[in-house]
């Protein structure tokens, strides 16, 4: 006879083990799901209320003009004291002349009237017009006078001297022989005939033309100068220039 006993392993778990620890499973399952959304729900109002701690913690910053402060308070007092103190600008009251006869004007008068005026005699002093000038004191005329004038003195003339008769310097042989060029300007004192009485070297390129450019400046002759209808004497200015022949 044959045995048909068949063993079943107790380690698997049927339909009635799931029954039985579904509850304790749920209750498991439960207490974590609502941990962890106590968490995220604690840790967001936690978030929130140091959130607005920081929001009333900012302190509010308005930026001012000068302008918007307005003027100090001394200030304010002294423009408070200026005002009231004020008064309204009185305009000066300005007559108006209204012309009248002369026998109606008032007796403080200080002006004498036209009839007075023609009453009263000038006495006419010497000289060559009829008006009724009397001279007191005669008129003193500077007239021109000799003096010499300084170098570097500006004389006004009606009319500048110009050379009537000139003269060539002599070329000095040492300057030829060193083919040494150049300039001399010489200032001379014109007198009243028109004759050189002074010559000065004012600028020049090379000492050895001084004195040869002094010696033919002295030969010059000029017109004079006129100032007021007169001769004056004047200084003017000559160049000497010494350039060898090419």
């Amino acid at each position: 006879m044959t045995n048909n006993t068949i063993a079943i392993d107790k380690t698997e778990y049927g339909a009635f083990e799931l029954k039985r620890l579904y509850p304790k499973n749920f209750s498991i399952g439960f207490t974590i799901a609502v941990v962890i959304h106590a968490l995220l729900i604690g840790t967001y109002i936690f978030i929130q209320s140091i959130s607005k701690d920081d929001e009333n913690n900012i302190a509010t910053v308005r930026i001012l003009k000068y302008t918007d402060l307005g003027p100090p308070p001394s200030l304010n007092d002294q423009t408070q004291q200026q005002l009231a103190v004020s008064a309204p600008a009185i305009k000066p009251n300005i007559g108006t002349p209204v012309p009248v006869p002369d026998a109606e004007a008032p007796k403080e008068q200080t002006i004498a009237t036209q009839q007075q005026m023609s009453q009263v005699s000038s006495p006419v002093g010497e000289g060559t017009g009829g008006g009724n000038v009397k001279i007191t004191q005669d008129l003193k005329v500077d007239a021109p006078t000799d003096q010499t004038p300084d170098i570097n003195a500006f004389v006004a003339v009606e009319k500048e001297p110009q050379p009537v008769v000139t003269a060539q310097p002599e070329y000095p042989d040492l300057a030829k022989r060193a083919g040494i060029e150049g300039t001399v300007y010489v200032k001379i004192l014109v007198s009243k005939e028109g004759k050189p009485i002074k010559a000065v070297v004012i600028k020049s390129d090379s000492e050895v033309f001084n004195q040869p450019a002094i010696n033919a400046a002295m030969k010059f002759v000029f017109t004079p100068a006129i100032q007021h209808k007169s001769p004056v004497m004047v200084w003017v200015v000559v160049p000497f220039r010494f350039k060898l022949n090419q």
